[in-house]
């Protein structure tokens, strides 16, 4: 019961959307429940009339005394008279409409009961589908506001589970769950309503059975719930390890660790095995368990019915209600299971809605329509968790700068890119534009002044016109080519199958290093903003490769804001300055020339890379 309300709460903000179409699946669950006890009377009322009108007088007198619900019966009767022209009795000639209400009462029933079925299950499901799309949206958006530390502490494989996984346990909760929960009940309810209206001993007999069934359903719903979380977790590292063995799938085929990733996986799905065999041990122990009590009681019924001499025709309708009975009863007792389900899924869904980003917009947040001073860095600490990156950190950097930033790896050159985008906000001091705290500007206008060009070049299972476009949404097909023409990509573009509307696969997979860089640079280039961050852009390229793309960065960079963090010293020789991070501090700064010849950190690092300080026509260090 505790896990339907926590369900039901939690989905009800999305449920009363659509509760027109919920009342009315509701409705219809309602009456498919009442039209199985129909067949209880259809039945007993056929074999009724199998016995001489004589004889059913006789036995309607010997009942009539019972201290049962007079109304109820007075009503079946009259409906029994209702129908009296229209079935067959013995000792009455057959005329036609007697033949045809003979053939075709249960077959009418059975066809009322079924379309009653078909539209309550359509209603459910056609609610359930967009409960979860909108489910998943909002999944979506919220997962899209959370800071970068959260996706740092998440596994894509978590993430998966939580957006398919979780939200499917519910879809099944909805569309079946709730479903059965209306129907069988129902069902119950009004099947046993007809069989106490046709004998209350039996019915009060058949009920005895009934705590016999309940007992072991609420125990093994317990242990199916530990299994079901032990298998979510399970299938979450399974996910993970998927995603990491198949997008690192060059590298574990570079080192043969093909053998080393099987056992991997031979180790999850081992566990996976053990914990849905204690699965399946509880989940299949409820039908059996249900079937034998049912037997059972079945057996005793009958025994009771040859004991005290009861009428053929009760006893057939007393057995066409125990017979319909036994499918409620059995679904009732997986009802618990979807529950379970659903409710881990809610509680893991729960707990990612309650995230708040670490890094938030105010809501009088400052608009910054174009970048015209200075990008300024005041004291500014940072610290992933307890371990500093950035110390007391102060630097400016005027409008049209060409800013080159080196340093040894850790030395918190991508930290510094982060704060820019504002993916983080210090631990201290802050970071101003053209005089502004970036925490105080909004954060689309802040980012609309910023371009990366970055080694780990990301584009998507789209076509290139598509991919360009992403850097400025609603980007014309003109200024798409106009980016590509600068950035020296059009002319291979066209050299593909499609052109423009080639899809390049997933994260561009079907082209070169090189021509996914450029593409990159173009979808920079689209975005014309004032401040371009080249992160190791030609980092990963070969020597070819990287003349082509350092043209095109060369000509992006023109007119613009430049901060270039590289690895690779020799392309820091154009800019303007040079600042040198060692432990999130600034060590040295400087011309490139003048630091080579300053014989300090990054001469050090120059020497590393075999460059030197030209001091004649023969190449000197120091």
């Amino acid at each position: 019961m505790s896990a339907l309300k926590s369900i039901f709460r939690f989905g009800w903000p999305y449920l009363k959307r659509y509760r027109g179409r919920l009342f009315a699946g509701i409705l219809l669950g309602f009456l498919f429940g009442v039209s199985n006890a129909s067949f209880v009377w259809a039945t007993r009322t056929l074999f009724d009339r199998l016995t001489p009108p004589e004889q059913r007088e006789v036995r309607i007198k010997k009942t009539s005394d019972s201290a049962l619900a007079q109304r109820l019966k007075s009503m079946q009767r009259s409906a029994e008279a209702a129908c009296d022209p229209f079935l067959p009795s013995r000792g009455r000639a057959l005329d036609g409409w007697q033949i045809a209400g003979g053939m075709l009462l249960l077959p009418f029933l059975v066809f009322v009961r079924g379309s009653v079925g078909y539209l309550n299950s359509y209603c459910m499901s056609w609610v359930s589908e967009r409960v979860i799309k909108d489910l998943r949206l909002d999944l979506l958006i919220k997962l899209n506001s959370l800071s970068m530390d959260f996706f740092n502490r998440a596994t894509v494989g978590e993430l998966l589970g939580r957006v398919n996984g979780d939200t499917m346990a519910l879809y099944r909760c909805m569309s079946l769950g709730f479903s059965d929960l209306v129907k069988e009940p129902i069902t119950v309810v009004s099947v046993g309503i007809g069989l106490l209206l046709i004998d209350w001993q039996l019915t009060l007999l058949s009920v005895m059975f009934i705590p016999f069934i309940v007992l072991p359903i609420q125990i093994l719903s317990k242990k199916t719930k530990k299994a079901l979380s032990s298998g979510m977790l399970a299938g979450i590292s399974q996910d993970s390890l998927l995603v990491e063995v198949y997008t690192s799938i060059r590298i574990v085929k570079a080192f043969c660790l093909e053998s080393f990733q099987i056992e991997r996986f031979r180790t999850i799905y081992q566990r996976l095995v053990h914990i849905g065999m204690k699965s399946v041990q509880a989940k299949e122990l409820i039908n059996p368990i249900i079937e034998v009590v049912s037997v059972m009681g079945l057996g005793v019924v009958i025994i009771f019915i040859f004991y005290t001499h009861r009428t053929i025709p009760n006893m057939v309708g007393f057995l066409t209600g125990i017979v319909l009975l036994y499918t409620p009863i059995k679904k009732l007792g997986g009802i618990p299971i979807y529950f379970q389900q659903a409710n881990i899924g809610a509680e893991r869904l729960i707990a990612i809605f309650q995230q708040q980003p670490s890094v938030q917009e105010k809501p009088d947040a400052k608009r910054l329509t174009t970048f015209t001073g200075e990008l300024a860095f005041e004291n500014v600490t940072f610290a992933y968790g307890k371990k500093p990156v950035l110390q007391n950190f102060t630097l400016r950097i005027p409008r049209g700068f060409r800013l080159g930033v080196a340093g040894e790896s850790g030395s918190g050159k991508s930290t510094l890119m982060n704060l820019i985008f504002r993916f983080y906000d210090p631990t201290g001091g802050r970071i101003t534009m053209d005089g502004h705290d970036l925490r105080d500007l909004a954060v689309f206008d802040l980012r609309s002044q910023l371009a990366l060009v970055s080694q780990d070049v990301v584009l998507f299972d789209q076509t290139v016109a598509e991919n360009i476009a992403h850097g400025k949404p609603g980007a014309t097909q003109a200024e798409v080519e106009a980016a590509a023409r600068a950035s020296f990509a059009h002319d291979f573009i066209l050299r593909l199958p499609r052109g423009y509307q080639t899809r390049i696969g997933e994260a561009g997979k079907l082209l070169s290093g090189g021509q996914r860089q450029r593409l990159s640079i173009a979808r920079a280039f689209v975005r014309n903003a004032p401040i371009l961050i080249l992160d190791e852009a030609t980092g990963n390229l070969d020597s070819n490769a990287e003349a082509e793309v350092q043209a095109a960065i060369d000509r992006l960079a023109e007119d613009r804001t430049v901060i270039c963090v590289a690895h690779r010293l020799s392309t820091l020789a154009g800019t303007d300055g040079i600042v040198v991070l060692s432990e999130g501090r600034i060590v040295e700064q400087g011309h490139f020339k003048e630091l080579l010849r300053s014989g300090g950190v990054f001469a050090g690092l120059a020497r590393k890379q075999g460059i030197f300080h030209q001091t004649s026509s023969v190449p000197v260090a120091g």
